[in-house]
């Protein structure tokens, strides 16, 4: 954790003390003096509406030390410059429903696997990913991963599952929390055919852990139970569908408002995953996601399995004929929360059936704004909100001194165009620089690794 004096330090820069003679000092004492800087950029800070132009933006390390006007902030000697001009810097971006591999064999994946998923992540901006099913050996790579042993999104991390199938009583299920919270996994991953019994043990038995529980609604628990026990996020909708009716019904406004209000009232935030539910439902066009750039990236084991799916989709999530008016009360869902001020986070559940590590939200975000949410809500749903909901880990989802420096470095305004996320000039993760020249190189990589498995 950072210091108090740091801490101090920064608020002088920030309030327009020297930052070169600061640096200089933090120097002597630093065994990695490295400073960056973001020359002539126009930031968006992301506490709030507003754009900064020509800013400077200096990072030491893994933090944001100074932000200011380019005329009156200097560029400390030896300073790595980036720049900015005419781009626009804002924080990088959070995954709040994804899957990382083990650090082991994952089902006669390629031996690269894990490594790609993490560069996938980051070439597609996201910098933070709450990964929600743990494997044996996570923990490492977490820990590997924040050390700079391996390069990848900081990771913060569920458990594996809690279910019927790891359920068997409530001591269990508290035994297993205790377990989960001393082991270090950052919350649990709630999974289907829990019973209410077993919910309301791990449920109380969590409080007082002081861990967080998140993940699917069991159906013998009920999305007004998982709320007013206290599930930290409800995600993919699907607990607030099977209350509502609304996979062969079309909801109205009155069918929504209570458990609307209920979601505010106990201030739970939603993960949609819209994109990836539209496919599992049934409710996407099977050619266009054939189509998309990005499976070029994935092994081709995996689209294997994506394509028998949508040819002969099933399961307990499908919905059949019904499956667009399906998708179609999601949405409208979607923007009753939104509407309601419920918190939203960015979230795709990749990867998933044609949901591709990071690049997965260039199809997730037209989704959040055919529902009606503004750039800039969509954007702090990945970003200033995340970093609310992490708050007790570290400090980042905005622009300011003192923050993690994860920074997404673009060409255009987002807030007038969303899509400049998905071609990034540059990602920063925890101070290290990826410029995009080094981004096409790693996903060119990648696609060759791909081609090359394929020929085998």
């Amino acid at each position: 954790m950072l210091e108090q004096a740091e801490h101090d330090a920064w608020r002088q820069v920030y309030a327009g003390q020297d930052v070169y003679s600061w640096l200089l000092a933090q120097q002597k004492q630093s065994a990695d003096p490295a400073v960056t800087v973001f020359d002539q950029v126009h930031v968006l800070p992301m506490d709030s509406n507003q754009l900064l132009r020509n800013q400077r933006v200096v990072v030491q390390g893994d933090r944001i030390v100074a932000v200011g006007p380019s005329a009156e902030l200097a560029i400390p000697q030896g300073a790595t410059v980036i720049d900015g001009a005419g781009r626009y810097l804002m924080p990088g971006l959070a995954e709040m429903h994804g899957h990382v591999p083990p650090l082991a064999d994952f089902s006669g994946m390629p031996a690269r696997y894990l490594d790609d998923v993490l560069t996938l992540y980051l070439a597609g901006g996201v910098t933070t990913v709450r990964g929600m099913l743990g494997h044996d050996q996570q923990l490492r790579l977490k820990d590997d991963i924040a050390s700079g042993k391996r390069l990848g999104p900081t990771l913060y991390l569920a458990g594996p599952s809690f279910n019927q199938h790891t359920v068997t009583s409530t001591e269990q299920a508290r035994e297993r929390v205790r377990q989960h919270k001393q082991q270090g996994w950052d919350l649990l991953k709630i999974h289907l055919g829990l019973s209410l019994t077993h919910y309301q043990a791990i449920a109380d038995e969590a409080k007082q852990q002081g861990i967080d529980f998140a993940g699917h609604v069991p159906q013998d628990v009920g999305i007004e139970q998982a709320i007013l026990l206290g599930s930290r996020t409800i995600d993919h909708l699907d607990g607030y569908m099977a209350a509502l009716g609304g996979f062969d019904k079309e909801l109205s406004e009155a069918d929504m408002a209570p458990l609307v209000a209920l979601s505010k009232q106990h201030n739970v935030a939603v993960v949609p995953t819209q994109a990836l539910w539209q496919t599992i439902i049934g409710a996407s066009d099977a050619r266009q996601l054939q189509g998309y750039d990005e499976l070029k990236y994935m092994p081709a084991r995996v689209i294997a399995g994506w394509q028998r799916y949508v040819q002969q989709p099933g399961g307990a999530y499908y919905s059949g004929d019904t499956a667009v008016l399906h998708a179609q009360n999601r949405q409208r869902l979607l923007q009753a929360l939104h509407e309601a001020g419920v918190t939203i986070l960015m979230g795709t559940d990749a990867p998933q059936l044609y949901s591709v590590p990071g690049l997965s939200l260039r199809r997730e975000l037209p989704q959040m704004a055919a529902a009606g949410m503004s750039n800039y809500d969509i954007l702090r749903s990945g970003t200033a909100l995340v970093g609310e909901y992490f708050a007790d880990k570290d400090r980042f989802g905005q622009v300011k001194a003192g923050q993690r420096a994860d920074l997404l470095l673009v060409e255009g305004n987002p807030l007038d165009d969303l899509s400049v996320l998905y071609q990034p000039a540059g990602v920063m993760v925890r101070g290290r620089w990826l410029s995009r020249a080094t981004l096409d190189s790693k996903l060119a990589d990648i696609a060759a690794a791909r081609q090359a498995e394929n020929k085998q």
